[in-house]
């Protein structure tokens, strides 16, 4: 049926037949869909056909070189009831999403990692869900592991909820802070004065993927001092010089940031590695970076959540985008670190189609600062700004100062990858 529709088999005096479908499972937990299908020609319409082949060849071509091919497969396996839920929900899980296509390499999906890759589908019961047991030898971070899609208020302090940053300075907490309060809170308030008088300010931050000298040129480019506060927008590593060093100076400035998809699989190799998964048999930059990084520094690697909101900036922070119409807790995790684009029938692919960007339907109110999507470069929409701008394929390094939403960036001293991926109408 998906075939049928691309090519608009009837007036072509077509008949579309599936004769072989396998789905094979590959290494790195993706499916592997191989068809095999005729096109007979209907009855009567064989000299029709048989004139028309060169063009019905050159439409199939197009169909399977501009992406509509999967989109199409994708729209008639989701309507396939005969199938059962799980493999129908896979298959059109494979037409949609790509790994990105310029690595080649095995990834370890665990247990814990299908489940992180859920829709966040709880209610407002489940945030009370019991934690892991302390004991277990597993990092529970401030914000959790993969899969803790939703955070209590007290989430924050620490010896509570998902292990906490800060001490609890409340009346019911203030016994177990320093020095029981009493010296703490004065420190506390004698560096917010001063922070305050310098009107600190919010500095987000585009994919950085390991340009390590761009960033630091990109800070000072935006007077960064201390007191500001840095908001990576997600894909700290992999592909450029450096990551390692980007990751362990975003720690050390006390800089905070959203997941991307490159990080989770830094953070997937490290549980695999955990585990007792051996070394991947092809090269994985991620497995080598998950392998290199400080203790400290994958802690807060682990620490990074899906997004960030902000009332008082009203700012939505987080690495690729949103579905428009769907709550946050509602949000899909893989569509947040993944998604590119929003077809007009309402299909969320990480593709990349050039007039159908995902950006252009968010209505607000909160403005969503992203990252994720060089091909389009800098975005400006109403309530949307995306800041990749490709500084690791030999573009720029981008950043968003907030309150007054102003654009700062530095060009990239050389081109570190090659980009090369494909571009749909």
């Amino acid at each position: 049926r998906g075939i049928a529709t691309g090519i608009n088999a009837d007036s072509w005096g077509l008949h579309v037949r599936i004769a072989k479908l396998i789905l094979c499972e590959v290494d790195g937990g993706s499916t592997d869909v191989d068809v095999d299908f005729h096109m007979l020609a209907k009855p009567g319409q064989n000299e029709a056909v048989m004139l028309n082949s060169g063009k019905i060849n050159a439409a199939l071509g197009q169909l399977m070189d501009n992406g509509e091919m999967a989109v199409n497969m994708a729209a008639a396996a989701r309507e396939e009831k005969g199938w059962p839920s799980k493999i129908r929900d896979r298959v059109v899980e494979e037409f949609l999403f790509e790994e990105d296509d310029e690595e080649d390499e095995a990834i370890i999906e665990s247990a814990q990692d299908k489940k992180s890759l859920e829709l966040a589908d709880e209610s407002s019961s489940d945030n009370s869900e019991e934690r892991k047991d302390e004991n277990s030898g597993e990092y529970d971070g401030p914000f959790g592991m993969p899969g803790d899609t939703i955070y209590e208020p007290d989430d924050i302090y620490l010896g509570s909820g998902n292990g906490g940053v800060f001490y609890d300075y409340s009346e019911t907490g203030v016994d177990n802070a320093p020095f029981k309060g009493e010296l703490g809170p004065l420190l506390v308030d004698a560096a917010t004065q001063r922070a305050i008088q310098r009107h600190p300010r919010v500095i987000a931050i585009g994919d950085v993927h390991g340009c390590l000298d761009e960033l630091q040129m990109l800070l000072r480019r935006c007077d960064y001092q201390p007191g500001d506060l840095v908001v990576f927008l997600g894909d700290l590593v992999s592909k450029g010089p450096d990551s390692l060093s980007v990751v362990q100076m975003a720690r050390e400035i006390g800089a905070i940031g959203v997941r991307g998809n490159h990080d989770f699989e830094v953070i997937r190799w490290h549980q695999a590695m955990k585990s007792g998964a051996d070394p991947p048999v092809i090269g994985s930059e991620h497995f080598h970076i998950a392998s290199g990084l400080s203790t400290a520094d994958l802690k807060w690697m682990y620490s990074l959540p899906w997004y960030i909101s902000s009332k008082e900036l009203g700012a939505l922070f987080v690495h690729a985008g949103f579905v428009s119409g769907i709550r946050l807790g509602k949000q899909n995790p893989r569509l947040m670190m993944n998604m590119r684009s929003i077809l007009p029938d309402g299909t969320v692919t990480s593709k990349f189609f050039n007039n159908w960007p995902w950006a252009r339907l968010w209505d607000g109110p909160q403005t969503v600062l992203f990252g994720h999507d060089a091909d389009r470069g800098l975005q400006q929409y109403e309530h949307a700004i995306g800041l990749d701008t490709g500084c690791v394929y030999g573009g720029r390094l981008t950043a968003c100062i907030l309150p007054e939403k102003r654009l700062v960036s530095v060009s990239a001293r050389r081109e570190y990858f090659q980009y090369r991926r494909k571009h749909f109408d």
